[in-house]
Order: structure tokens, then sequence, then C-alpha cells
């Protein structure tokens, strides 16, 4: 199994849908970013995307998502919220709930699942970010490092000599 990948979603044409593909460029950037995770601009690639998800540990996904509140909003979903995110088709050709179905009959669904979400203000066409959707940007980029470093120090608990995770204690 893969460790961590951080999956951007996102048109960058459709101005704040590609909030996704923009965060993923500035994590490509940020020092704060552990090496060992995987960023994947995964744009409007769809199905496409199933084999570079496939198995993965952990999966964290970026995206802009539409649940009528204010613009610029910060959204997570993860466990049994997964199951209400809007799961209409998008401009990613299919809704990313689509994604993890693909993956559950493939039988090789992400261990786990984190998406870190932007209520859009615009999806018109536009080459930018609206203004409450760039000012959101930088906390957003900040719960993504900060939901790393979680993951990375439990991955490392688990690590230790006799810690419970470990293969090693049983």
């Amino acid at each position: 199994m893969i460790g961590v990948t951080v999956l951007g979603l996102g048109n960058l044409v459709h101005s704040d849908d590609g909030v996704g593909v923009h965060a993923i460029q500035a994590l490509q950037r940020d020092s704060r970013v552990p090496h060992d995770v995987v960023l994947l601009d995964g744009g409007t690639q769809g199905l496409s995307l199933l084999p570079h998800i496939s198995g993965v540990g952990r999966l964290l996904v970026i995206d802009a998502i539409d649940v009528a509140q204010p613009s610029g909003t910060l959204l997570r979903f993860e466990g049994h919220a997964l199951k209400g995110l809007p799961g209409k088709a998008t401009v990613h050709q299919l809704g990313f709930a689509d994604l993890m179905v693909a993956l559950q009959l493939l039988g090789a669904p992400p261990g786990e699942v984190l998406v870190l979400g932007v209520q859009p203000g615009s999806v018109d066409w536009g080459a930018s970010l609206s203004a409450p959707v760039q000012r959101a940007l930088e906390p957003l980029l900040d719960c993504v490092v900060a939901q790393l470093q979680v993951w990375n120090a439990e991955s490392s608990q688990n690590d230790r000599p006799g810690s419970i995770g470990n293969s090693q204690a049983n």
C-alpha cells in the first residue's frame, strides 16, 4: 500500500473550480510537506485517476465543493460524512463519489479518505480564483499540512518497536 497521496481536483479555466489544482501547485513549493507524500494534480481526469489512487493508504482530496455556504468557506468531510458529498457529475467529468465507487468495485479503496474543500463563489469561465476563495487558499494549505503532520505522527508512532500498530509486536 502506498502511503499518503494528496489529490487536487478542478478545472483551471472555471475560476474557483480550479482551487484543488491551485492548492497542489502551492503544496509542491511548500517545504512543510513531507518528502514521501505524493502530490497529484488530478485536474479533470475523472476515471483515468484510478490507477494513481488505487490502494493508497491515505487519500486527501482537495476540491471546490458546493454545499450552499458563503464563498471561501473551508469544508472537511471524512468517514460517514463523505456519503453526503454532492454526487452529481461535475466539470471533472464524473464526481468524486464515482471515483470512490469505482475503487470499491476494483477492491482497491484507500484505507482512509479525507476531503478538504472550499465553497466556490464562481465556476464561470476564468483563470483566476475569486477573492473569497483566494483568501481561503492559505488557510486551506495550512489544514492540508496539519493533517499530513497528524498522519505522519501516527505512522511514526505505529512504526516504533513494541507499538500496537507494528507487525513485530505480535
